[in-house]
């Protein structure tokens, strides 16, 4: 295994499991490692889904957070998080090839670590710490990097895409509209991991009227969670002809959300995204607190929903920009 103070640019494996916003809100720190090792190999260890976004964009153009990825849903690291348990060989091997390890992972008694350093690994840094209410979470999460001298510079998550992503975006959308429709593209993501923090479907159903009537074309993206809103969405708003993302790869999501003059959004995993990749954003807050968890960066305005119940937010509470 080679030091990092030698001449070869260091192995860096950054483990970070949790949705999509976790991942998102983290991409600071990466960043920050990056600049305190140039040049490094990193790669990532997580869900694989989430994970891909580091292969596709990195914090400055022409870079990528990771040059490989590794599904944490992978039924021989099990072991590494038991006592007394045989190790695979395989991924004791893949773990010893990193000059670094910088791991995410809740980890309290500290048997993940033991077993990474059973299975050769020299340089551990635990960097799981519980995000509290008093600062933002990318400063959180970033906070433990202080350890390896690791500064964190910007607390803002940049995700600037590769040429292939954004040409995957051109391409389907080229099958979705007419090539003479310049309208320009708003997003909406009517969803959320909660329904505590979803705005009601109807009121997003009155922007996207405005937004239409104002000459817009609709985005409206979802995942599977968000089912029922799409339908409905689609339904009422058929008269529109919205242009429906449903269940795509997240660099996708990523890539058409780069070609949106605005995007409008709950405090959810995707809104994270847009902000990353410089989408103008507008996002509505329940019970959950913006000064923490929304995105950081100029490109992105915040609504707190009164006493935090999104419920009793009117549609008329958010404003469409200029088009």
């Amino acid at each position: 295994m080679a030091a990092e103070n030698s001449t070869q640019a260091p192995r860096i494996l950054a483990i970070r499991g949790g949705a999509i916003g976790d991942f998102v809100l983290t991409l600071p720190a990466f960043a920050a490692l990056h600049r305190a090792f140039p040049g490094c190999h990193m790669e990532i260890l997580g869900y694989k889904h989430i994970a891909e976004l580091g292969l596709h964009g990195g914090p400055v153009a022409g870079s990528v957070y990771a040059r490989g990825i590794r599904c944490i849903e992978y039924g021989a690291l099990a072991a590494f998080f038991a006592r007394a348990f045989d190790l695979d060989a395989e991924l004791c091997r893949y773990f010893a090839s990193f000059d670094r390890v910088v791991s995410w992972l809740f980890d309290p008694d500290k048997v993940f670590e033991t077993n990474l350093g059973r299975a050769g690994v020299k340089n551990f840094t635990a960097a799981y710490t519980p995000v509290e209410n008093d600062r933002h979470a990318s400063l959180q999460l970033a906070a433990e990097l202080a350890k390896i001298s690791v500064p964190l510079e910007d607390p803002v998550a940049h995700l600037f895409l590769g040429e292939t992503a954004l040409e995957s975006a051109r391409a389907w959308l080229a099958t979705r509209t007419d090539p003479s429709d310049k309208r320009p593209l708003i997003a909406i993501h009517p969803g959320s991991g909660s329904t505590r923090k979803n705005w009601p479907v109807g009121h997003w159903r009155s922007l996207g009227d405005r937004a239409a009537a104002a000459g817009a074309r609709l985005l409206i993206i979802g995942g599977e969670a968000d089912t029922e809103s799409l339908n409905y969405l689609e339904k009422k708003l058929e008269g529109h002809s919205p242009i429906l993302a449903r269940n795509l790869p997240l660099h996708l999501v990523a890539a058409l959300l780069t070609r949106c003059v605005a995007y409008f959004g709950n405090d959810t995993g995707i809104s994270h995204i847009a902000a990353a990749v410089g989408a103008k954003c507008t996002l509505l807050f329940g019970p959950t607190g913006p000064s923490v968890w929304a995105p950081a960066g100029p490109n992105v305005t915040t609504i707190r929903a009164p006493g935090g119940n999104l419920a009793i937010l009117p549609h008329d509470a958010v404003q469409l920009p200029p088009l």
